[in-house]
């Protein structure tokens, strides 16, 4: 939480004791707790309303953006093995009979 430890916290704590003071310190109390409350409604409502255009059949890791790194594209696009093609063969020699020549165009 912000990069402090338990003990940092608990001077934070003391600290705004003293400087708010202790008749002041149940309104912020009270306040702090609307303001969480307030938020934590909020994402409620956003997951609702979610949920509501959404629903539930959404496969998540399919939206994934981190799917999309273009290293990993790149990588698989160059490591790809091609594809091999078949040996074209031309008709007479599937055939089993000569080429045709012609004397003319030579």
């Amino acid at each position: 939480m912000f990069g402090i430890n338990g003990g940092e916290l608990l001077v934070l704590i003391l600290i705004a004791i003293v400087v708010v003071g202790p008749e002041r310190m149940p309104e912020y109390a009270r306040q702090l707790r609307e303001w969480v409350l307030g938020v934590r409604a909020a994402v409620d409502k956003g997951r609702a309303q979610l949920k509501a255009e959404v629903g539930d059949d959404v496969d998540w890791e399919k939206l994934d953006p981190r799917q999309y790194d273009p290293r990993r594209i790149v990588r698989e696009a160059l490591y790809e093995p091609a594809p091999t093609a078949a040996p074209v063969r031309s008709a007479p020699e599937a055939t089993g009979q000569p080429a045709p020549f012609d004397a003319d165009a030579t």
